[in-house]
């Protein structure tokens, strides 16, 4: 395969697990016989800096024109005016705007050995293997509003389109793994949920009936994901929700440091495959910026995702998942996860992107 994928590393850390998980993409393109074209466009602060927009056009350009984005992050102290009119996370609202990407795809895995690093008992988040699926251009976040100092609103709104785009590509999902989608709303509340929870039982019945399907409510999700989260395989939600309950999930492999994302839209790449924006879930952090021991984990794993979704290449995207577990089981640890499991060695950001780049090949 010939594929474009659009590099955008941003800011703070960005660059430094950026790096890494190219490095592992060009061992993997080795590997399987593909060639992968890498182009490079700044974003976010350093956008800033440089054009006086975090999202410039020829960037802008770029992403449209690639096969999948891979993103890094954007952010930091130096662009934190309250008051300015452009912002580092502009960059990312405006790619999801362009691109049509109205579906977050965030999954959450405990890798064997890293049990340890959950705030929560090792027997609880052994084994977790999860996806959520977030709808990301619709609900409370983008209704009508009103701001005020006396009285102020925001609405939930949904479309029966809306819905069933995002439940259907969650139910594809779930027929690909094991088989179980659970869709959570505020039914006996909320009138968007009652048309949500409508809308995805006629998809999921009339489309896929082979698929397990229930409804949960949120609040008994919240309480779900803490007590028996192995019990799940894919979840779809709302906006807000899926805000919410993803941060809560972010907690059960113990470091943000080992989450990837991807966000998909309705738009195809010129292979057929969805378009995408693959970037960890973590922030910026540029506290410990260029001082290499970040966890380039999670954009590798990102990576993964741009291989599966855009691309399609299943296999490719399964050696690098276990490129990643066999360097963990290896007791490879970058300083988020240090000391977690037996016979460990704490390694740099590079040396970790180095470690599984070689095992993939």
């Amino acid at each position: 395969m010939d594929a474009t994928i659009a590099v955008l590393a941003g800011d703070g850390i960005g660059p430094e697990v950026t790096q890494e998980a190219v490095r592992v993409l060009q061992v993997v393109a080795d590997r399987f016989g593909h060639r992968f074209t890498f182009v490079d466009g700044i974003v976010g602060g350093r956008a800033i800096d440089e054009t006086g927009e975090p999202l410039p056009e020829e960037t802008l350009g770029l992403a449209v024109k690639a096969d999948a984005i891979l993103f890094g992050a954007v952010g930091g102290p130096k662009w934190d005016d309250p008051q300015a009119k452009v912002r580092p996370e502009q960059a990312i609202l405006g790619l999801r705007k362009h691109l049509g990407l109205f579906a977050n795809i965030r999954p959450v895995r405990v890798f064997p050995g890293l049990e340890s690093a959950s705030p929560l008992r090792p027997e609880i988040v052994r084994d977790v293997d999860l996806v959520f699926v977030r709808e990301t251009t619709g609900g409370l976040y983008f209704g009508p509003r009103e701001e005020g100092t006396e009285r102020a609103y925001d609405t939930m709104l949904y479309t029966r389109p809306e819905v069933e785009r995002v439940v259907r590509l969650a139910a594809e999902m779930a027929r690909r793994r094991r088989g179980y989608l659970v869709s959570v709303d505020k039914a006996n509340v909320l009138a968007a949920s009652r048309l949500w929870r409508h809308v995805a039982t006629e998809v999921v019945q009339r489309e896929f009936p082979d698929v397990r399907f229930e409804h949960v409510l949120v609040d008994a999700m919240a309480m779900h994901l803490i007590r028996r989260p192995r019990d799940f395989d894919v979840i779809v939600t709302g906006n807000m929700f899926g805000d919410i309950l993803t941060d809560e999930a972010s907690v059960l492999p113990g470091s943000m440091g080992m989450l990837p994302s991807a966000t998909l839209g309705e738009m195809k790449n010129r292979h057929g495959h969805p378009h995408g924006l693959y970037e960890p879930i973590h922030g910026s952090a540029p506290d410990i910026a260029g001082q290499g021991i970040a966890n380039p984990l999670a954009s590798i794993l990102s990576a993964a995702l741009l291989l599966r979704h855009s691309l399609g290449l299943e296999k490719e995207a399964q050696a690098v998942e276990q490129a990643v577990e066999h360097v963990l089981a290896q007791g490879l640890r970058t300083p988020d996860i240090a000391g977690v499991g037996e016979n460990t060695r704490v390694v740099s950001t590079t040396e970790m992107g180095k470690a599984v780049a070689e095992a993939v090949g």
